[in-house]
């Protein structure tokens, strides 16, 4: 595993002289400033493996909105000056990771940095944040939706869970989803366009599985001991572990592994401190182990 990228500065009389950089991940997500998930999460993921994380806000909370109550500033109008400036500085990223996006303007704003600012060795990772357990969050319209599609057609690697798959594909909702739905959702996702698919967060009893498919139509499922109680921002924490291993050039199927094995260690971690569900998974103690 590498973090550190290498390119030609300059040559003198035939001689090639090179310097290092440091590998960045462009994460657009919300910044909540309390309960351990978006920004907040990959930020310190992402860093401890080495690459530079460069967030990129679509909105600002006091806390993110599973609290009783919460501020919120809103970011669309600002994103494109803000990263006006990056592109003024000439910056490129090696990964750039989508989490949850609350509007089709959003949307265009994304596709528009995607088109800016990658190139054909950057990862594009799209984690289409849409609903979960079978509902639909109340941000997400026919038109957001028909969006998310798009933007999802043109990652690398899309994270979607089962209510994630079903609406970006349009099979009914299932609370066991067999081999045979797994591996028809997963070719309607690589027919759309996303190169390769990760289905998370299936319920299998006492374990929690991982369904990857890869643009080679190779699949796997990867299952893992259920650790605790399901907890927010979990996915934020699996996605932000699979995008800074996809920079650093891990193989998705052990990237998936330990990304599930940090979150139920975490997981863990939080039900022996009896840490609040909607407070997200005590990660810090063992970002270690993704070093």
């Amino acid at each position: 595993m590498t973090s550190i990228a290498s390119y030609t500065i300059f040559s003198i009389e035939g001689d090639v002289f090179e310097m290092t950089r440091q590998k960045k991940i462009a994460v657009i997500n919300d910044f909540s400033g309390f309960g351990r998930c978006s920004l907040t999460v990959s930020i310190p993921i992402i860093s401890v493996t080495g690459i530079q994380c460069c967030p990129l806000p679509t909105a600002i909370l006091s806390n993110h909105t599973g609290y009783e109550d919460f501020f919120f500033d809103d970011y669309t109008d600002k994103m494109q000056l803000y990263y006006s400036k990056w592109e003024k500085l000439g910056l490129h990223f090696d990964g750039i990771y989508s989490g949850f996006l609350g509007s089709e303007r959003q949307v265009e704003i994304v596709e528009d940095f995607i088109k800016r600012f990658s190139s054909d060795e950057t990862i594009v990772i799209i984690d289409p944040v849409m609903g979960d357990d079978g509902r639909i969050y109340a941000t997400l319209t026919r038109e957001l939706c028909r969006r998310l599609k798009k933007l999802a057609a043109k990652a690398d690697i899309i994270t979607p869970n089962i209510t994630e798959t079903c609406i970006l594909t349009g099979l009914p909702y299932t609370t066991q989803p067999d081999a045979k739905f797994l591996l028809s959702a997963s070719e309607k996702l690589r027919h759309m366009g996303s190169r390769n698919i990760v289905i998370t967060g299936i319920n299998q009893g006492n374990t929690i599985g991982n369904f990857i498919y890869k643009e080679d139509g190779t699949y796997t499922l990867l299952s893992t001991p259920v650790a605790g109680i399901s907890r927010a921002g979990t996915g934020d924490v699996f996605s932000s572990v699979i995008a800074a291993d996809q920079v650093n050039g891990i193989p998705l199927e052990s990237s998936v592994k330990r990304a599930a094995e940090f979150v139920a260690h975490a997981i863990k971690l939080s039900d022996e401190q009896t840490i609040p569900t909607q407070d997200g998974i005590c990660f810090e103690k063992i970002l270690s182990e993704l070093i």
